[in-house]
């Protein structure tokens, strides 16, 4: 318990920005939507983004959340979802007839053509991703021809491709250009023709919630990252607490805070992954309220007002 002896309140600072993106705002509202316009049942192919409470919520609405098109009846409305499909998926939807809406988020398409870009122009093309993510599954499944997946800088090292071979990098979009500053460096140094995005083409919502929990590290005890365990941006932000020397947790919603964790906290940062809603953060809030008196300040950030245009067909009078 914190404070127990003079009950002065608990600081929480939240970070800004923290929670929903663009993209994610995008992929939600098209299968709510979906739902509306069509009627249920609306079929989601994997998880619209990671993130329980949402898919639960779209369940409760209409939505029937498959990993495979083979799930899907005949004729049934069929989302793809934010993170991206092979190549193959689009063509086996196409092959049944099945309506689709895509909502692949736009920056993790701008990958897709970056990709097919460079392999158009003879490059070996190297992802820097993580692997069996569902995201480096759909970019690996949308270049057309073989592409050479990297997690670390010892990958980079057992490449097979000789070292004068044209190559060039695309990333995984829940990669900043920290996460990924080491790999591309070695891949300059082995490669002697080697072409990449542009730093500023990279996914902005990653970078800011990435920077913002480095500043809120400077003012905390202890860093609460609201996020599911599945979702990749929100293992990074607890990660990067850690890397920085304050006890980071992940947690899905307040019932999994540890009072023992505020333990001589005298202040805790709150952020949330790029797919948990501003509503489980208010939730661990109100479990911090229930232990002890707490002081709330936001802290100042990089403001997002970026929107991303729904499908036509959702649009459409």
């Amino acid at each position: 318990m914190y404070h127990v002896l003079d009950r002065r309140p608990l600081e929480i600072f939240l970070a800004q920005p923290r929670g929903f993106c663009a993209g994610v705002v995008r992929a939600i509202e098209i299968v709510e939507r979906a739902l509306e316009r069509y009627g249920a049942p609306v079929y989601v192919r994997h998880e619209i983004v990671h993130n329980k409470y949402v898919v639960e919520s779209l369940k409760a609405k209409g939505a029937i959340f498959v990993e495979e098109l083979s799930e899907v009846p005949p004729n049934a409305m069929t989302v793809f979802s934010a993170h991206g499909v092979a190549r193959s998926v689009e063509e086996e939807a196409a092959t049944r007839g099945l309506p689709v809406l895509d909502a692949t988020c736009p920056l993790v398409t701008k990958v897709h053509n970056q990709g097919k870009r460079y392999m158009s122009k003879g490059r070996k093309v190297i992802l820097i991703g993580h692997a069996g993510h569902p995201e480096v599954d759909g970019t690996m499944g949308q270049v057309p021809g073989p592409v050479y997946l990297v997690q670390s800088v010892e990958d980079v090292k057992v490449l097979t491709l000789p070292p004068q071979d044209p190559v060039a990098y695309i990333t995984q979009t829940t990669l900043s250009v920290d996460d990924t500053k080491d790999i591309i460096l070695a891949l300059e140094q082995r490669f002697s023709d080697i072409e990449g995005p542009d730093t500023r083409d990279i996914c902005y919502a990653t970078q800011n919630r990435q920077s913002a929990v480095r500043d809120l590290s400077k003012l905390v005890d202890v860093i609460l990252v609201v996020g599911a365990t599945n979702s990749s941006n929100s293992n990074r932000l607890r990660e990067i607490g850690t890397e920085v020397g304050v006890a980071s947790y992940l947690i899905a919603d307040g019932s999994e805070l540890n009072p023992a964790w505020l333990k001589d906290a005298r202040a805790v940062g709150i952020t949330a992954g790029a797919s948990a809603p501003e509503v489980l953060v208010d939730d661990v809030i109100e479990t911090l309220r229930r232990i002890g008196p707490v002081a709330v300040s936001v802290l100042p950030g990089r403001e997002e007002n970026i929107e991303f245009k729904l499908p036509a067909d959702l649009t459409a009078v």
